[in-house]
């Protein structure tokens, strides 16, 4: 082989290993997707955070909106799959912390969290009384403590119970969660449900990383909800973040756990 050959062939190996090498890069930054759940290119087809479950809706077609009867009756049926592929206790378990969560009334504790109490009475007054508010809890000054005033506490509880009151809305609302097909956060998880934000951070298989709460949010926005994943600092995401980690209020956290 000639000089300016193996020159061109370097090159070559060069060029090709540089761009696998920022292939991998822009993949690694911007996360796996989903691929595309099979379909007939004339019905939409809406596709479960499993990357598996899937549904074909007949009479509507990709990038129509569905109506919020249909887009929860859509979302009713692949969760009705989905639990059918799983071990009859991981379905009922599911099943039954939906049910429970459905019953709930805005902003009253998580039915996993109630009766959480500190194990002893001294443990109890170290860590100062917590007080439930529609919203959230206020936290009381202890007996020591006297920099902070009651205005202070105040603040702090309207402030964060305005936040969650905004991911509430979110959570419920497709539109807002940016959803281009109907599918609201709350059609699979209703108030919150089945999302244990106190389990995170974990390594999640569709995601093939350790995943955050929010980059679990992210992934259903973008695959069930066909929506635009949201910067980790948008409002809405700090909202949403907020709202579903209220509704496990005394909820022990337990990292790793699936």
């Amino acid at each position: 082989m000639r000089k300016r050959e193996q020159v061109k062939a370097g090159l070559l190996v060069v060029f090709m290993a540089s761009g696998l090498f920022f292939y991998r890069g822009a993949e690694a930054q911007d996360g796996p997707k989903h691929r595309p759940a099979p379909g007939d290119g004339k019905s939409m087809v809406v596709q479960l955070c499993d990357g598996e479950t899937n549904l074909t809706v007949p009479g509507v077609r990709p990038g129509e909106r569905l109506s919020p009867e249909q887009a929860q009756a859509v979302s009713d049926k692949l969760m009705e799959l989905w639990m059918a592929k799983q071990d009859p206790k991981v379905a009922e378990a599911w099943r039954r912390e939906a049910s429970a969560y459905q019953q709930r009334q805005p902003g009253a504790p998580s039915p996993a969290g109630q009766g959480a109490k500190p194990e002893t009475a001294a443990q109890e007054k170290k860590e100062g009384q917590q007080q439930s508010t529609s919203r959230g809890p206020v936290i009381q000054p202890k007996e020591q403590v006297i920099d902070f005033t009651a205005r202070d506490y105040l603040i702090w509880d309207r402030e964060l119970s305005r936040e969650i009151a905004y991911g509430d809305k979110i959570f419920h609302d497709d539109k807002l969660i940016g959803s281009t097909n109907g599918v609201a956060c709350a059609m699979c998880h209703p108030n919150a449900a089945n999302t244990h934000p106190e389990t995170y951070p974990k390594f999640q298989v569709q995601l093939r990383k350790v995943a955050l709460l929010r980059d679990m949010i992210n992934w259903c926005i973008e695959n069930p909800s066909r929506g635009k994943r949201l910067d980790p600092d948008d409002p809405k995401m700090r909202a949403l973040e907020a709202y579903i980690m209220a509704q496990r209020k005394g909820v022990p956290m337990e990292y790793g756990k699936h």
